[in-house]
């Protein structure tokens, strides 16, 4: 016996044990999908289908029969997490360049302030920010759910992630640029910033995620269905006479399939950031 064939069965327990889990998790994925291509009649049969008999590709057309503006809650969807991820990662870059490599005073004071910000459940500032968003006239715009997305949790951890990457630069890269006579304002923009494209990548990655994702904001903000994003949308396809598995779920493979094309386009950068920034 080999030291390949040694060292499979030696870690045989680990790849078992990743393999159930590995099921467990893909279970809904795999639902979800069939699900979408079934014969409403057919959903919850025992033993399951998991390959449609017959595969009912009209599910995905009565889609936008049942809701004629989902193709509406999808693009407010995409618009709301472009803008959120571009605004997200150019103030955290920023933000992330100033903590990293400029000196000013109380600077780790205020970079520990914008920590505990983190550490404040969205739940808990609901009301106060729903109060406020109501008497500047905000709600029903998608203003709440852009800005305080850009300047809250998920901002402050851009901060972290870029202030960690920019602490890794050499800072001999900005001393031959001050040589060359570059401003700070110049030497971010042409070195810094196509440096910190991984750890930007990750950042765009999470924040397109939550973004999308995004169903509490929405739920407390917007009342008008012509600003619904895709969460709220979804939710839809459930009434009082019961909930449409076939269509949800064919709308929710729909709604997934962004998700997949940006995780794999940027698959890895996303890791070479991870690797770069420390994050665990």
């Amino acid at each position: 016996m080999n030291n390949n064939q040694q060292g499979i069965l030696r870690n045989l327990p680990i790849y078992t044990v990743l393999s159930l889990i590995s099921l467990v998790i893909l279970f809904p994925f795999l639902w979800m999908i069939t699900t979408s291509l079934k014969d409403p009649t057919k959903i919850f049969l025992f033993p399951p289908q998991w390959i449609p008999d017959p595969i009912s590709w009209s599910n995905f057309k009565q889609v936008f029969v049942k809701q004629p503006e989902f193709p509406l809650y999808f693009f407010n969807s995409a618009y709301i997490a472009i803008v959120v991820t571009i605004a997200t990662c150019l103030f955290a870059a920023l933000a992330g360049y100033a903590f990293g490599k400029m000196n000013f005073r109380f600077k780790n004071i205020i970079f520990l302030i914008l920590l505990t910000g983190m550490m404040i459940p969205t739940e808990v500032t609901a009301i106060p920010m729903f109060v406020w968003m109501s008497k500047l006239h905000l709600t029903d715009t998608h203003f709440p759910l852009i800005v305080p997305s850009v300047l809250g949790a998920g901002g402050i951890f851009g901060v972290f992630l870029l202030r960690q990457f920019f602490i890794m630069v050499p800072d001999e890269l900005e001393e031959a640029a001050k040589i060359d006579g570059c401003t700070p304002w110049t030497t971010f923009w042409r070195i810094m910033l196509p440096l910190a494209t991984p750890a930007l990548s990750t950042l765009a990655i999470f924040t397109f995620l939550h973004s999308w994702d995004n169903y509490f904001d929405p739920l407390i903000y917007i009342s008008d269905n012509k600003l619904f994003t895709l969460p709220v949308g979804l939710k839809l396809f459930t009434d009082t006479a019961g909930t449409d598995w076939h269509l949800l779920m064919a709308a929710s493979v729909m709604a997934t399939v962004p998700l997949l094309l940006v995780f794999f386009i940027a698959q890895k950068r996303f890791i070479e950031g991870v690797a770069l920034t420390g994050l665990k």
